[in-house]
């Protein structure tokens, strides 16, 4: 599903749209900052950052989020905090400054604790009352609407990050064993490359886009992958030419994200980090950029200097807008990144 894709949910007050603001991002947002941004009257973006720490300057954050905003295209916004207001208020005015700086109108400025907001920009008491108003996001027509068109809202940030966890039990034990046969296998078809004078590279490629051919096949079906065939797929992706070849066919369909949702979880640890980036490309061409923030996360704990999670983790936090690669693969997004890379000196490894 794309971002356009999306069924639009009617938001006519601050109780909507901070029911709605769990399905823009996925979970349910705590000790957090969230902007949510309008062109015109319709919702384009919505952006989370951690409230600072007790005592932090609140304001290189608040700059970095608002220049996350201004990059899409935003004309208005309204900053939500969530926690006790010893936190989110500093972190609120903080942000609020930083988008009147960039000329993004601030719409409102609220704070929800306890399952209360307040407006920090509403003195009438009749609307705003100083005890908070309390609201129900579960009676919400809002919550209803997105919950009916098939949306869903983690209980928080820590379930979306389970999704990308690895599976643990008898699954890690095949998949060890699998693993091992893989191995086995890609060295046989090596050495038998170099026994026929026939390039090494061309013949692990060949194999290699057979591999990918088969595994979006089968899961477009609707079949999952074997252990075998995950094995030999994640030990494939380990080549550049083959990691590219899976890339240039991965968009944001939800079969995608499904298929290295499943990748990245029963691979080994050593070879999580060509699907791990695949998951967050497909990901972020779908607009869950929470997804493939945390997917990120998981392969850049274990290969920091993968150079294509990096550069999916610069575009994440520069808010690099998916409409940016509108007619993938056409547009060529692999040899375009590694040409920022160079320019920006950071391309570190495969």
């Amino acid at each position: 599903m794309t971002p356009t894709d999306r069924p639009r949910l009617a938001v006519r007050s601050p109780a909507d749209l901070i029911a709605a603001v769990p399905y823009l991002l996925g979970f349910h947002p705590a000790d957090s900052v969230v902007v949510v941004a309008l062109r015109g009257r319709r919702v384009v973006f919505a952006a989370r950052g951690d409230l600072p720490e007790p005592g932090a300057d609140p304001r290189p954050p608040a700059r970095h989020l608002a220049g996350v905003i201004l990059r899409q295209g935003t004309e208005s916004a309204t900053v939500i905090g969530y926690g006790p207001a010893s936190r989110v208020t500093g972190a609120v005015d903080a942000v609020g400054e930083a988008l009147d700086a960039a000329g993004v109108v601030v719409l409102d400025a609220l704070r929800v604790t306890d399952g209360r907001w307040w407006s920090y920009l509403c003195a009438e008491p009749d609307c705003c009352p100083p005890d908070g108003t309390p609201y129900d996001p579960a009676a919400s027509e809002v919550s209803a609407a997105a919950v009916f068109a098939g949306q869903v809202a983690l209980p928080d940030r820590a379930a979306l990050t389970a999704q990308v966890a690895p599976l643990d039990g008898p699954v890690r034990v095949a998949m060890r064993r699998a693993t091992a046969r893989a191995r086995r296998r890609l060295a046989a078809l090596s050495e038998e490359a170099a026994e026929t004078a026939l390039v090494g590279g061309r013949s692990v490629r060949s194999a290699g886009v057979a591999a990918v051919r088969t595994a979006f096949r089968r899961h477009r079906r609707g079949e999952r992958l074997g252990d075998d065939e995950v094995a030999w797929l994640a030990v494939l992706l380990t080549q550049l030419p083959v990691r590219d070849h899976a890339w240039e066919r991965t968009d944001g369909r939800d079969g995608d994200i499904g298929l290295w949702t499943d990748v990245l979880r029963r691979a080994e640890p050593e070879l999580i980090a060509a699907p791990g980036s695949l998951l967050a490309f497909a990901a972020w061409r779908a607009g869950y950029g929470a997804l493939a923030a945390v997917a990120l996360e998981r392969v850049l704990a274990t290969h920091p200097d993968y150079s294509l999670a990096l550069l999916l983790d610069d575009l994440l936090r520069r808010g690099v807008p998916p409409s940016e690669l509108d007619g993938w693969p056409a547009v060529g997004f692999p040899g375009v990144v590694r040409r920022r890379a160079r320019r920006r000196g950071t391309s570190r490894g495969g």
